[in-house]
C-alpha cells in the first residue's frame, strides 16, 4: 500500500510539473504577445479551487480532472468580448504571434528538460566505465572480435564516458546494419571493431538488447549475498560470501549471467565453480522447475551481489560546469526528441512494436520507481516524460498544439484563416486519433499489469 502510495505521489508531481511548465509556456507568450488571459487552469472540467491575480484579474485554477491543462484567452471566436479588449484578443493577433503563442507550450517542456538535464550534469550523474566481459561465442560482439577488458571509448566516432553512454548510442542505432566501436585494448592499445546490428530483431531492440548483442559489463564474479534454505543452491553446498566464477566452464561476470544461465536449465544439473577462502572448488546444482509469464525456467534459490571490489573500479561519477552543464543538456535533449521522432515513425511503418506506446498506468510506476530510486533518477525522467510530451505536442494533430500550427501555416500559403468547416473537421479527426492512441495506451498498461 505504501509503494501504490510512492508511485501515485511521484505520478502527481510529475503531472503538476510538467502541465504547469506548459501552460505557463502559453501564459507568458500570450501575456508578452498584448494578449488577455482570462484563466491559467491545471486540470480540465469543474474549477474545484481558483484565485484572481493581477491586472487583468487571471484565474489561476485547479480543475477537477488533472491529465492536462489549459490557458483560456480573449477570443471573439468564443463569445462576445468587451470593446476594450478586443485589441488584445488571442483571434486578432497576425500569424506569427499566434505561432509563437502556440509554440510556447511545447518548447516550454524542451526547455525544462535542457535545464534538468544541466542540472543532473552538474550535480553529477554516477555510472560504470565501459569495460566489457567476455562475449558470448557467435554473438554480434564475438564476430566483432570484442574481447574482455576492451574499455569503449567511442561509437561511430561519438565519445561515450559510461556504460550508460554505449547503451545509448547503440539504441540510437537501432534497425541499422552496424557500428563503429573504437576501443582501448588492456595493453593500452587502440583498435576499432565492426559490431553488425542487423541479426537483431525489434522485439531484441525493445528488450535487453544489449546482451543480445553479446555486450556486457565486467562486473567481476558475483558473490553469493544470501542461500534460501532447502533450495536447490542451499543443497549444492553454496555459502554466503561464494565467489561463483564459472558455470559449466562458462566464465560469468555478473549476477545476471548466472541467473540467465539458471533460467535456461530447469532440471538440468549445471557445474559451478565456486571460489572460496582462496581457493576453487566445483558444485552442482539442479535448478528448480518454476512457471514464470508462461514458461519453465529454473531458479537456484540463492540472491547475489556485485563484486563490491570489482564495481567500485568501475564507478565513476560525470561531472560538468554550468556552462558544460547546459550544453550537454541541450544536445541530450535534441537526441532525445530526435529519437522520439524516430521511434514513433518506426511504430507507424509496423517496425516497432504499438506495445511501445504507455499511457497512465505505465507512467505512475515508472515514477514512483525513479523515485525511489533517488532525486536524480526522478529528474532524469523528469526530463524524459517532458520531452515526450513537447515532442508529441508538435505533432500534426487536430487539437493537439502541432495541429493548430498546421492550421497557421496553411493560412501563411494561402493567405487566409482555414475555414470553419476545416476546423470542425479537423477537430473530430483529432478527437478521434487521440481517443485511439488513449484507448491503445490503456491496452497495453493493462496488459503489462495484468
Amino acid at each position: 500500500m505504501i509503494d501504490i502510495a510512492q508511485k501515485v505521489f511521484a505520478f502527481a508531481v510529475t503531472l503538476g510539473v510538467l502541465i504547469t511548465f506548459h501552460e505557463l509556456g502559453h501564459y507568458v507568450v500570450a501575456r508578452l504577445a498584448g494578449v488577455k488571459v482570462l484563466r491559467f487552469s491545471i486540470g480540465f472540467g469543474r474549477v474545484v479551487w481558483s484565485r484572481r491575480i493581477g491586472r487583468d484579474a487571471t484565474e489561476w485554477a485547479i480543475s477537477a480532472v488533472p491529465l492536462g491543462g489549459y490557458v483560456k484567452m480573449v477570443d471573439e471566436r468564443e463569445g462576445d468580448v468587451a470593446p476594450a479588449d478586443r485589441s488584445r484578443a488571442f483571434n486578432r493577433q497576425n500569424v506569427w504571434k499566434r505561432i509563437a503563442i502556440v509554440a510556447a507550450g511545447p518548447l516550454a517542456n524542451l526547455l525544462l528538460a535542457v535545464l534538468l538535464f544541466a542540472g543532473t550534469y552538474m550535480a553529477g550523474i554516477p555510472g560504470q566505465r565501459a569495460v566489457l566481459a567476455s562475449p558470448p561465442a557467435g554473438s554480434p560482439a564475438a564476430v566483432a572480435g570484442l574481447a574482455a577488458g576492451d574499455v569503449v571509448r567511442a561509437v561511430d566516432g561519438e565519445p561515450v564516458g559510461s556504460w550508460q553512454d554505449l547503451r545509448w548510442r547503440l539504441l540510437r542505432l537501432s534497425g541499422g546494419d552496424r557500428a563503429v566501436l573504437s576501443v582501448e585494448r588492456p595493453d593500452d592499445t587502440r583498435a576499432t571493431r565492426e559490431l553488425p546490428l542487423g541479426s537483431l530483431a525489434s522485439a531484441d531492440w525493445e528488450g535487453n538488447f544489449m546482451a543480445a548483442l553479446g555486450l556486457k559489463i565486467d562486473l567481476g564474479a558475483p558473490r553469493v549475498h544470501e542461500v534460501l534454505p532447502g533450495k536447490p543452491a542451499q543443497m549444492a553446498g553454496l555459502r554466503e560470501g561464494d565467489a561463483i566464477v564459472a558455470i559449466d566452464g562458462q566464465a560469468v561476470r555478473s549476477p545476471a549471467d548466472v541467473a540467465a544461465t539458471t533460467n535456461a536449465h530447469p532440471g538440468n544439473r549445471l557445474r559451478f565453480t565456486v571460489r572460496r577462502d582462496g581457493g576453487e572448488y566445483d558444485a552442482f546444482l539442479v535448478p528448480e522447475s518454476t512457471e514464470q509469464n508462461g514458461r519453465t525456467i529454473g531458479m537456484a534459490g540463492m540472491r547475489l551481489a556485485v563484486d563490491p571490489a570489482a564495481a567500485a573500479n568501475l564507478a565513476l561519477t560525470l561531472r560538468y560546469s554550468p556552462a558544460e552543464a547546459f550544453v550537454q543538456g541541450a544536445a541530450k535533449t535534441w537526441e532525445l526528441s530526435v529519437f522520439t521522432l524516430k521511434m514513433l515513425g518506426r511504430i507507424l511503418t509496423g517496425s516497432a512494436s504499438l506495445k511501445n506506446i504507455s499511457g497512465p498506468l505505465t507512467m505512475a510506476d515508472f515514477a514512483g520507481q525513479s523515485a525511489q530510486a533517488g532525486v536524480l533518477s526522478f529528474i532524469g525522467y523528469l526530463a524524459l516524460i517532458s520531452i515526450s510530451l513537447g515532442v508529441l505536442n508538435l505533432l500534426p494533430v487536430p487539437l493537439l498544439d502541432g495541429g493548430h500550427l498546421l492550421y497557421y501555416l496553411v493560412e501563411i500559403l494561402k493567405g487566409s484563416p482555414v475555414s470553419d468547416r476545416v476546423l470542425e473537421v479537423g477537430q473530430r479527426i483529432g478527437m478521434a486519433v487521440l481517443a485511439l492512441l488513449m484507448a491503445l495506451a490503456l491496452f497495453n498498461d493493462l496488459s503489462r499489469f495484468l
